[in-house]
């Protein structure tokens, strides 16, 4: 092997590395929902390139306001659905957009873009 098949090698196996830890590996950000004065548990995510945070946790049975402020155009991010609700909701460019329901079951839900390119969870307890 010459220098250059060692170096494209080399490139090859870092790039598949930070791929796994990336797609498998990498822990989201998390954030718990607080409860304003009325009860509504509310919790603020930022959509630009992905959710942030990530995963949200929320107390079943109880009202969840998830207030959603898209920083960008790129038209994967252009909604978000939370398939186990029947939520497919549209959000406009750097606005912030509210979606309130309330979760009637315990668990973990995905929740997506319509792309299905960027990913978060719910947690429900």
């Amino acid at each position: 092997m010459n220098l250059m098949q060692v170096l494209v090698t080399l490139g090859g196996v870092l790039t598949i590395g930070w791929v796994i830890w990336f797609f498998l590996l990498a822990k989201g950000e998390s954030a718990r929902a607080q409860a304003d004065t009325s009860g509504i548990q509310e919790v603020r995510v930022s959509v630009k390139g992905g959710y942030s945070p990530d995963i949200l946790v929320v107390q079943r049975g109880k009202p969840v306001r998830i207030h959603f402020y898209r920083d960008e155009t790129a038209e994967c991010s252009e909604r978000v659905i939370f398939s186990d609700f029947g939520i497919n909701q549209f959000l406009p460019a750097y606005q912030t957009t509210m979606v309130d329901f309330t979760p009637d079951r315990q668990g973990e839900f995905d929740f997506h873009c319509g792309m299905n390119m960027l990913r978060g969870k719910l947690i429900v307890e």
